[in-house]
């Protein structure tokens, strides 16, 4: 108690003396940049859970060719959940003599339970969400159906025996299929008007869905429920299955942001680091004047304990806040990639992983120190020359090594990437620390050639060698991740603008008859379109690879259960597509006609496991077909245009029933064209990929912007460093000020010689970040990105100039108290 009193009393002291600032600054922002990524990558992952239910309607979707037992919706009722019905199934629907083959979907009230139905006044319009369900005696079609059998708002539709009235055109509806296995255009109806239809009958293939929706807790519970009681035939689907490709992608998203504020957090552990070793020279004194007190070195090692306690308890609390302040301003910046209104309440976990971060970071970085002034003799009262005596190696650095790798391994649980991640890290740093001691060094050689400010400013810079060769590495590193990201965004949007010119395909058109290929061909010309290649297309299945059968293979393609063996679109063709690279084997001749040849997109290839010269079996159309890998490609799947991860040589697919797909460009208020060729040629699917393009376009600007918020914590971070060297440098500043100030120097004098010494340590720091951005950005464009690099100036203008702005600016409020100090004050000190 005693030694607790003593501590909160010297806290409070040292605290209004900005004793512990730096040291308190340096805790709020390793813990900022710690929960504020943690309750975004939290957030985030809550709402993609939320976002793939949308892919259901629901949380839960029990799916069934018999019609649900109301057994289901009565304990669903009794766990306070939500819960709807949904009975597909398909039928020709008339408008006149017109009639169009239709998924139809019945609903009830409540659907969907996730998600949104998005509807429009007229056909291929932009939709707007919708309210409620249709009622009874009216329908929503599709903008593809209404075109195929010439409806409007207003028309009657046959459906069965019942006539219903089109009041809204349905645009999208969240467990409408995505894939071009179900082409069939959709109508929305409501559930009460199905018997009147008489469609339902003996035999009739029907698709049956409950769809449940509530608290993840309570869902967890009614799935274990529905599991053990569903019926044989019954199929039960959660968010699990939805969107795996997301959450990965959350997922890696999310460590990558993790390792961003880990670099954050390594420099703040610098910044204690320096602090805790000035606090210990500014505390010797009282330390060996409690001793010959009688404090033992148990009690002043308990005191210094308990304040770094203190301090990581209010860091805690500030960091915490902060970081929750930085997550929201992320969340309003990559506002639109996420498909959901409200994002879920951030759970607790990142406040007990900042706590455990700042308990370790002090522990590593601080504590060793504080074990140092616990050892100061009591002698020293009488003798200023006495301190404690040195720590060995590996009590002085190896907590703060072991505390290092830990946070490492904490984010890169995987023992190859953390390896990886680490030795990169050792480079990096090395790299950094060497071309910082030869800059400082040459800046020393220059300083007689430059004025009496400057060669103030360079002279303190040679002076203090380690200390500003740590700031070097530390605004470094800051200034290069935000250069290196700018740099990456540039490459990216110059390629997608590239790649991705104003006129871009942005409709797909699939299920072209053989019979009608050549007068669709020219009526998209006639309306303007700019068609891109035309290739056929029929269905085939992988039966074996090299005689074995394919359901021997364990699934792969990114954990997609039956990969291998489900259908897959098969195409011919002569001519290698402009947006393919052979990257194994080689591309088919003239004289290969009719050989059974086939080339694998990369993506197919490494799923399977197959190379070049294996033999594959297919199952087309009932009769089996073997060919031989003849090469492996690389595509470009964003260009838009038709592409296949199996391709044959032609001369073999050639009698087999297939029908054709091409993509083209439609100028905006193509909608009459559109409609038009919907009438014309109604077995022609017509898939709408602008919004899409709209939406990718904006991705690499929101997602870009969010991560260089995030690595704005390794400049705030670098500048708790430049603070940590001042402190700790305060009193030879001062002493220097006051001398420089009695030989003559005016005060103008000494301030342009501070600006000059930070503005150099920042022009220097930038210089090395752009160096490091550069060359990063290289290996990143050209071997991960695989786009183009182009060298800009830019980026080493920014760099250091920003450097030198931001690091004179930071110093000289850093410094401002010292510089101020009236001479005589500091020589009677």
């Amino acid at each position: 108690m005693r030694a607790l009193r003593l501590a909160l009393r010297t806290l409070a002291r040292e605290w209004r003396s900005g004793e512990l600032g730096v040291l308190l600054l340096a805790l709020i922002v390793a813990v900022a940049a710690l929960t504020g990524v943690g309750f975004l990558v939290s957030r985030i992952s809550a709402a993609v859970a939320l976002q793939a239910s949308t892919v259901l309607a629901a949380d839960i979707r029990l799916g069934s060719p018999q019609p649900l037992s109301d057994a289901y919706f009565a304990e669903a009722a009794r766990r306070g959940l939500r819960s709807s019905h949904s009975t597909n199934l398909l039928s020709v629907v008339f408008n006149g003599d017109a009639g169009q083959l239709t998924n139809l979907a019945a609903v009830t009230a409540g659907y969907p339970l996730r998600g949104r139905v998005l509807v429009a006044g007229e056909p291929f319009a932009r939709g707007a969400p919708a309210r409620g369900i249709p009622a009874p005696g009216q329908a929503w079609p599709d903008s593809k159906l209404l075109a195929a059998i010439g409806g409007r708002v207003g028309s009657q539709l046959s459906i069965g025996t019942a006539s219903l009235t089109v009041t809204q055109v349905l645009i999208s509806r969240p467990d409408q299929s995505g894939t071009f296995a179900e082409l069939a255009p959709n109508l929305l109806m409501n559930a009460a008007d199905l018997p009147s239809t008489h469609l339902i009958q003996p035999g009739s293939r029907v698709s049956y869905g409950g769809l449940f929706a509530g608290e993840r807790t309570r869902i967890d519970d009614f799935k274990a429920w529905l599991t053990a009681h569903k019926g044989p035939g019954e199929r039960l689907r959660d968010i699990t299955e939805a969107s795996p490709q997301i959450r990965n992608a959350v997922q890696r998203a999310g460590r990558f942001l993790s390792l961003a504020s880990l670099v954050s957090v390594l420099l703040c552990a610098i910044a204690v680091a320096m602090a805790a070793r000035a606090y210990v020279r500014r505390h010797l004194d009282t330390v060996a004047l409690l001793k010959t007190l009688g404090a033992t070195r148990s009690f002043t090692l308990t005191v210094s304990v308990l304040q770094l306690l203190a301090l990581a308890l209010a860091a805690l609390a500030s960091g915490a806040a902060l970081g929750f302040l930085a997550q929201e301003w992320l969340l309003r910046t990559i506002r639109g990639l996420l498909a959901v209104t409200e994002l879920p309440a951030p759970s607790l976990t990142p406040l007990a992983i900042g706590f455990v971060t700042t308990i370790a970071v002090l522990a590593g970085f601080a504590l060793p120190p504080l074990l140092q002034l616990a050892r100061v003799p009591a002698l020293r009262v009488l003798r200023r020359d006495l301190g404690p005596p040195p720590l060995v190696v590996l009590l002085a650095f190896g907590p703060a090594v072991s505390v290092v790798l830990l946070l490492i391994y904490w984010v890169v649980p995987d023992a190859r990437l953390f390896g990886y991640f680490t030795a990169a890290l050792v480079v990096f740093v090395l790299a950094l620390t060497l071309a910082g001691l030869a800059l400082v060094a040459l800046a020393g050689r220059l300083r007689g050639r430059v004025g009496v400010a400057w060669r103030f400013g360079v002279a303190n810079l040679s002076r203090r060698r380690a200390e500003s060769v740590v700031q070097l590495v530390a605004f470094g590193t800051g200034i290069m991740a935000l250069l290196l990201l700018s740099i990456l965004r540039d490459d990216l949007n110059g390629d997608w603008q590239r790649t991705l010119p104003p006129n871009l395909p942005n409709y797909f058109f699939i299920n072209i008859p053989p019979a009608v290929r050549e007068d669709f061909v020219r009526f998209l010309a006639a309306q303007g379109a700019r068609t891109t290649r035309v290739l056929p297309m029929i269905r085939g299945r992988l039966t074996a690879i090299n005689g074995r059968p394919v359901e021997a293979l364990r699934p792969g393609h990114g954990g997609e259960e039956g990969f291998a063996t489900r259908e897959q679109n098969l195409t011919w063709t002569s001519e290698l597509g402009p947006d393919n690279r052979i990257i194994a084997g080689r591309w088919w001749t003239a004289e290969d006609f009719g050989k059974p040849l086939v080339s694998l997109a990369t993506e197919f290839q490494e799923a399977l496991g197959v190379e070049v010269g294996d033999r594959l079996t297919f199952d087309i159309a009932g009769e089996p077909l073997e060919a031989r890998v003849a090469s492996i490609r690389k595509v470009k799947w964003d260009t838009f245009q038709p592409n296949f991860f199996i391709v044959f040589a032609p001369g073999v697919l050639e009698g087999a029933a297939g029908t054709y797909l091409t993509s083209a460009y439609f100028a905006p208020g193509a909608a009459r064209s559109l409609a038009q060729l919907a009438r014309r040629f109604p077995s022609v699917s017509i898939f709408d990929i602008d919004e899409l393009l709209a939406q990718v376009r904006s991705v690499l600007d929101k997602a870009a912007l969010a991560v260089e918020i995030v690595f704005m914590f390794t400049l705030f971070a670098g500048l708790t460093v430049l603070l940590a060297a001042v402190q700790s440098s305060r009193d030879e500043r001062r002493y220097e000020s006051a001398m420089l100030r009695t030989l003559g120097a005016s005060r103008a004098t000494v301030v342009q010689g501070v600006l000059a010494e930070f503005a150099t340590l920042g022009s220097l720091a930038g210089l090395l970040a752009a160096v490091g951005a550069t060359v990063g950005a290289y290996f990143l464009t050209t071997h991960w990105l695989e786009l183009r690099y182009a060298p800009e100036l830019m980026p080493w203008a920014e760099g250091v100039v920003g450097g030198a702005l931001l690091v004179a600016a930071g110093g000289w409020l850093a410094t401002r108290s010292v510089v101020n100090q009236p001479p005589l004050t500091t020589l009677r000190a």
